[in-house]
């Protein structure tokens, strides 16, 4: 199930964390670039960088490095907080 952007964003306001969060929770599987997370959200490297961060320190995604620069990120299959984010959303907000 897709969890859609826009009806969660009637209840719980339009932020750039929820967008990433909610990009991140329809990939569960997938492994994202920023500048792949930026685009597809129409967001800004910085507004991403910057919202996943609390995320990351909270467990609910994960970070994998490649190289120096680049970053790619997933939801963490592992965190309760990402599962029981995702089970919510889906019981209410799906398509």
């Amino acid at each position: 199930m897709v969890i859609e952007y826009e009806k969660v964003a009637e209840v719980f306001s339009k932020t750039a964390q929820l967008q990433v969060l909610i990009y991140l929770l329809n990939r569960p599987e997938e492994e994202e670039y920023l500048s792949g997370i930026a685009k597809a959200t129409k967001l800004s490297h910085s507004s991403v960088s910057r919202v996943v961060a609390p995320l990351l320190k909270q467990g609910v995604v994960i970070e994998k490095k490649i190289g120096k620069q680049i970053r790619m990120f997933q939801i963490n299959p592992n965190s309760e907080i990402a599962q029981k984010t995702r089970a919510y959303l889906e019981a209410v907000f799906s398509e």
